[in-house]
């Protein structure tokens, strides 16, 4: 015969895999998401909001807008002479997806009104720092934003991702394989527009899918090796359209 002690553990377990079950099934349970929702600065407009009131708006003839992530933004950390926010202006924001830019794309960017925009967007998608919903979701929000700027006289350079074969903060997300995809849905789409397509990939691959170890410490960002080469880069492809 079963003991009572024996059946008191058994609905003790049943019970705890229940509500283990529910939270898994939904964390979010509990949580007023509206209220959430009210108070979350979406697109962190807040970082530049400073930075933007300080542009000279009708001053500048030949500003450049650079809009990404953490890849954009520490740029201005390892070369701050480049980024005068006035001519070269960096709006990058670390930990960033494509949607999120194509949300402050407006304040960001076009309110500056530059001649140029260089949007590099698509490694915070893939590694699921908001919720991945495919890489043509990702690719549409690169899309929309060209289309912002084209529509504002603005000329838009659209950069490859850069190569990565994992990302330490998110394991098993499979970047060797997402990013060539996503490379290539922009450069589709930059060729079918007319927009320039600036492709940082095939000079940074270290033949594996993954960033060469002269150009990156981590794996996913650049060093100052790194940052150097894709200086002449953008700068040639700015040349090479205004």
């Amino acid at each position: 015969m079963i003991s009572k002690n024996l059946i008191f553990i058994f609905f003790n377990l049943f019970i705890l895999h229940n509500i283990w079950t529910q939270e898994k099934e939904n964390p979010l349970a509990g949580i007023d998401l509206r209220l959430v929702r009210s108070n979350i600065d979406y697109g962190n407009f807040a970082i530049y909001d400073q930075l933007n009131k300080e542009v000279i708006i009708d001053k500048n003839e030949g500003r450049i807008v650079f809009i990404g992530n953490s890849i954009t933004q520490g740029w201005k950390n390892f070369m701050p002479e480049m980024f005068d926010n006035q001519t070269f202006i960096n709006r990058g924001i670390s930990g960033q997806t494509s949607t999120e830019m194509l949300v402050r794309f407006r304040t960001d960017v076009i309110n500056l009104k530059p001649k140029v925009v260089v949007i590099l967007a698509g490694t915070n998608d893939i590694a699921g720092n908001t919720l991945f919903r495919g890489l043509e979701i990702v690719a549409g929000n690169i899309s929309s934003m060209a289309e912002l700027a084209s529509q504002n006289n603005i000329k838009v350079i659209l950069c490859s991702v850069l190569p990565a074969a994992n990302f330490p903060w998110r394991k098993g997300k499979n970047p060797d394989i997402k990013i060539p995809l996503l490379n290539r849905l922009i450069k589709d789409y930059a060729q079918k527009k007319g927009f320039y397509y600036l492709d940082y990939y095939n000079l940074m691959n270290d033949g594996n899918n993954g960033l060469k170890k002269d150009y990156g410490n981590d794996g996913v960002h650049p060093n100052m090796n790194g940052y150097k080469l894709m200086q002449k880069m953008v700068l040639d492809a700015i040349s090479n359209i205004l």
